[in-house]
């Protein structure tokens, strides 16, 4: 039997929990905080991972431990940061295959169960041909549409980001997939191999892992799947500068907590980050290894998720890869 007493106590047990949650956030971080990375030690999302949290770091007063939690095609580790308690302490790497998983049946979570923090990473695919290739991307779909199946594209395996950057715009311009048939290989660098000596006609992967090629003289950029020109490759032009259709797509990464993170505690590694992108250091070492830098926002993140959801989703529909 409860009595008035007791009542009393448990009503003021659970007013001294709610004043204690925002003054817990308020000094977050008191320790270590983790951070999952959805993918193997040694890969790129690894990479870009530790550059954050070494800078991380300097920018809270805590260690960031970066713990690689793999498997299920990254869903592993998605899952994990999306279950996480939402106190600070774990927060992840949210990658490209999160705005797949509910639209090809792998899995059931997607961007909205998450505390969007920052983006910090886009590698838009960019349209590759032969040295000796069309001049520019007009040209390129002018020969698709005359003859629809004879020129055949590559850039990795079928559904990845490269396929779907293809798929896509195509889907745009009115196209089927089947216009330009899809070669699946182990990578970029096979792609790449197989356009130089001419089995292929189209690759679509990132600039960085075209670059050698294209240095070499061997293979000519096109077009670059963006909204705008990138920075680091002014002469090329956009997919909507060279063939009129609002098209971009590539890989992305970004930082996220679970959702219903405290307000306190979201504005504090949002202001975070937006000092580690901006970090000298940072923008050093992701250009060293060629990573693209772009930078959203908080609520911002969350609606670039939203359109990111739409387009790979749009996508894999086109593709036939929706279930």
């Amino acid at each position: 039997m409860t009595t008035t007493a007791t009542r009393r106590g448990l009503l003021a047990g659970a007013a001294l929990a709610a004043v204690a949650r925002p003054a817990l956030a308020q000094n977050w971080p008191t320790r270590p905080v983790t951070m999952i990375v959805p993918w193997a030690a040694g890969g790129g999302t690894d990479a870009t991972g530790r550059i954050v949290a070494t800078l991380l770091e300097r920018e809270i007063g805590r260690p960031v431990n970066v713990v690689n939690r793999t498997g299920g095609g990254g869903l592993v580790g998605h899952t994990e940061i999306a279950n996480a308690r939402a106190d600070g302490y774990t927060i992840g790497v949210i990658t490209t295959e999160l705005s797949l998983y509910r639209t090809t049946g792998a899995g059931q979570i997607d961007w909205k169960n998450y505390t969007p923090i920052a983006l910090y990473n886009t590698d838009p695919q960019g349209v590759h041909v032969r040295a000796d290739g069309p001049r520019d991307l007009a040209t390129l779909i002018a020969q698709i549409r005359e003859r629809p199946g004879a020129n055949k594209a590559s850039g990795a395996n079928l559904g990845g980001a490269a396929h779907l950057g293809l798929v896509g715009m195509l889907n745009a311009l009115g196209l089927p997939p089947t216009a330009a048939p899809w070669v699946p290989t182990d990578g970029a660098a096979p792609s790449l191999q197989q356009l130089a000596a001419g089995a292929i006609q189209l690759v679509t992967t990132t600039m960085p892992e075209a670059k050698t090629m294209v240095d070499a003289g061997q293979v000519r950029t096109i077009a670059i799947m963006r909204p705008t020109r990138d920075p680091a490759y002014p002469n090329v032009p956009t997919v909507k500068e060279a063939v009129g259709v609002d098209w971009s797509l590539g890989a992305w990464r970004g930082i996220a907590g679970p959702r219903n993170l405290p307000e306190a505690i979201t504005t504090r590694l949002r202001t975070a980050m937006g000092k580690v992108v901006a970090d000298p250091e940072f923008i050093r070492l992701m250009g060293a290894r060629s990573f693209g830098i772009e930078y959203v926002d908080g609520p911002a993140f969350g609606a670039w998720l939203e359109t990111a959801d739409k387009r790979f989703g749009d996508a894999a529909r086109a593709a036939g890869l929706a279930r």
